[in-house]
């Protein structure tokens, strides 16, 4: 309860003046998972340097443990700043990163689309447009798994008339690639259907 407590005062500090670099040194002074996880979700929706140099140690001083790694992938993709899309496809150079590792592509691509609205549902449609490409991508090497990521597209009727265009377009383009695995189609068809 003490660490939930204190996650919470941080988040809130962190949106003042000069917040993000209390949370910043509440995540070099963690001394646990749990606390330096809090710090860094105080400071994911914050660009800047304080956001990056906490990210870059955290990236450092797990990089022997891929399974800590994810949440590392996870913060990245969560992000709700407007380089978020731009900051994902530099994550997916990471050498820990591979498409071919369900883990790592759920904790980047999975989280983006189920986690991040801000960035998913942008108004330019990109979000959906990644998606759809990261999933075709994905139906190559498992279907399973692309198809598990399609769902945030098939709640196009949840939206405004101009993202439910675009999320539907998206869904259209993936219906439309030659060579779909059963798992993909039967999705899609099910989500432009909704």
């Amino acid at each position: 309860g003490v660490r939930a407590e204190r996650a919470a005062a941080l988040g809130y500090l962190a949106r003042l003046a000069g917040g993000a670099g209390v949370a910043a040194a509440a995540a070099r002074a963690a001394d646990n998972m749990t606390d330096r996880m809090a710090a860094l979700g105080a400071l994911n929706d914050q660009p800047g340097p304080e956001r990056d140099a906490a990210l870059k140690a955290f990236r450092l001083d797990f990089s022997d443990n891929p399974i800590v790694l994810d949440k590392w992938f996870a913060l990245i993709a969560t992000a709700p700043i407007p380089s978020v899309l731009e900051d994902i496809r530099e994550a997916m150079q990471d050498p820990a990163f591979s498409l071919t590792n369900p883990n790592k592509a759920r904790a980047l691509i999975g989280a983006f689309a189920a986690s991040n609205p801000t960035g998913f549902h942008r108004a330019d449609g990109a979000g959906y447009d990644f998606l759809a490409e990261q999933t075709l991508a994905l139906d190559k090497i498992n279907p399973q798994i692309a198809a598990r990521m399609l769902s945030p597209l098939g709640r196009w009727r949840r939206m405004p008339p101009a993202r439910q265009a675009l999320m539907q377009a998206a869904l259209e383009r993936i219906l439309a690639a030659p060579g779909l695995s059963p798992d993909v189609f039967e999705i899609t068809e099910k989500g432009i259907k909704a």
